[in-house]
């Protein structure tokens, strides 16, 4: 199994600015690849309490700080953006991280994207289905004749630079919809399930819709490859000490939930520990839990959050020291998983 730290780059503590914030995402990154994580992800969100509005240039920041961890996107949300431009920046991108960059897309959530893109429900798959099909031209054609119902079409268009990979890999995210699913299925690309906010049924469910489909659009099976969120992570040398000391930052977390007028789906740490993908408990526990849920999604590929999250820098820091340590060889031994960065 692979092992990412994944951030949105909440912005919610009145003590720390903006620029503060900012430098917190980019030493974790560098602290992701000193304890050896195989990734590190920047979401792509558009309204408080996220600051993570511009993600190739914050990977941009950390490309130039690491040299081996994978850069991936979480998501990029291309129904919002203009897949020319979108091309053009990864591609820079992936030059500058010496082909480090990987692409989880999606279609982006949050009202404030229908107000600052004019992107509504009822055109944002299309967008996206659109936007990823122009997208995966663009990086594999040096020349491209498009037409399509959301830009200006081109006639013979080159874009520049060309990309470092050839091909890169997108995967596609998927919270409890089937199009990103199809989507993903029927161009080959891997599914990463958000496997967040709900118990595992939803995400499950379109697990098996995923391979169901990638085996009837004429894929190999075995070709399959799929990922899965976490809610949160806290390890611990025993379950009472992981707990009392996440019990606080759970409690913020539903409180900032509420705020934003969000009903809970797990009114309790306890509750979240045994019906969610809350990874907080002993080495022990938590590996037994990644199993469960692998015998569910069969999930080569796994995050964390990267953020701190209320936790001493200190706490955090031994937190994934521990899981390096004793849990990340476990599951690496156990559940077998392909490289990073190869098709």
């Amino acid at each position: 199994m692979k092992f990412l730290l994944i951030t949105l780059i909440t912005h919610v503590d009145p003590a720390r600015s903006t620029r503060q914030r900012f430098r917190e995402v980019v030493e974790n990154a560098v602290l992701a690849e000193e304890l050896g994580f195989d990734g590190y992800g920047v979401g792509e969100r558009h309204e408080r309490p996220f600051i993570s509005s511009s993600p190739p240039v914050v990977l941009s920041h950390i490309a130039a700080r690491t040299s081996r961890i994978r850069l991936f996107t979480a998501v990029t949300t291309l129904s919002l953006l203009d897949p020319v431009r979108a091309y053009e920046d990864y591609a820079t991108l992936d030059h500058l991280s010496d082909g480090r960059l990987e692409l989880i897309i999606g279609k982006g959530n949050g009202a404030a994207q229908a107000q600052l893109f004019h992107v509504t429900a009822a055109d944002q798959w299309d967008r996206n289905r659109e936007s990823y099909e122009l997208f995966r031209r663009l990086w594999r054609e040096p020349k491209v004749t498009w037409s399509g119902r959301f830009r200006p079409p081109l006639t013979g268009a080159e874009t520049w630079p060309r990309p470092f990979q050839q091909p890169i890999r997108v995967w596609h995210g998927s919270a409890t919809s089937r199009e990103s699913v199809e989507l993903a299925a029927l161009h080959g690309d891997p599914l990463f399930s958000a496997n967040v906010t709900n118990p595992i049924e939803p995400y499950a469910e379109l697990v098996r819709h995923y391979r169901e489909r990638w085996a009837q659009h004429g894929h190999d099976p075995a070709d399959a490859l799929v990922g899965a969120g976490s809610a949160g992570f806290y390890a611990a040398r025993t379950s009472q000490e992981a707990i009392a000391t996440y019990r606080p930052i759970f409690e913020a977390r539903l409180a900032l939930g509420r705020r934003m007028g969000l009903d809970p789906v797990f009114p309790t740490l306890e509750d979240a520990i045994a019906r969610s993908s809350l990874l907080v408990g002993s080495p022990r526990q938590i590996v037994d839990k990644v199993h469960r849920y692998h015998a569910e999604l069969g999930h080569e590929v796994m995050h964390l959050h990267a953020d701190a999250d209320g936790l001493t820098d200190k706490q955090h820091r031994a937190a994934l020291e521990l899981f390096q340590s004793e849990i990340a060889p476990v599951l690496r031994r156990d559940i077998p998983s392909r490289p990073l960065g190869e098709e």
